[in-house]
This record gives structure tokens, sequence and C-alpha cells, in this order.
């Protein structure tokens, strides 16, 4: 059986260097007029996925 890499999380998820899995938070893409500021600020870098979600993603991405 061939090994396929799912397409949700190619496009939602990023590799870091140490193989670590990087994703973006939500709330961040519109209706960023009725959000404060600190709302906002707070959400500006993306986050390391948890261990017990990794191994899910790991298992979706098989070449990462």
């Amino acid at each position: 059986m061939t090994l396929k890499t799912r397409s949700w999380v190619k496009k939602r998820v990023k590799v870091t260097a140490k193989g670590k899995f990087k994703t973006s938070k939500a709330f961040k893409k519109h209706l960023l007029s009725n959000k404060s500021s600190k709302a906002k600020w707070r959400n500006r870098y993306g986050l390391v996925v948890s261990v017990a979600e990794s191994r899910k993603i790991r298992q979706q991405l098989p070449f990462a």
C-alpha cells in the first residue's frame, strides 16, 4: 500500500529544524476590527504542537 501525505496537514503545519510541528493560531484571519489590540497581539505568533498531537500529525505526514 502506498504512503500518502494528507493534503490538509501539509497546508496547515510546518516542520521546524528539530522536527517539531508549528501551526498558526486561530482567530487571526478576518473580522479583526472587532477584536482588541491585546487579543490580536496575543495571537501574533504560531505555536508548537503538543507531543500527543505531533504523534497524530507524524502519521499523516510520513515524509516530514
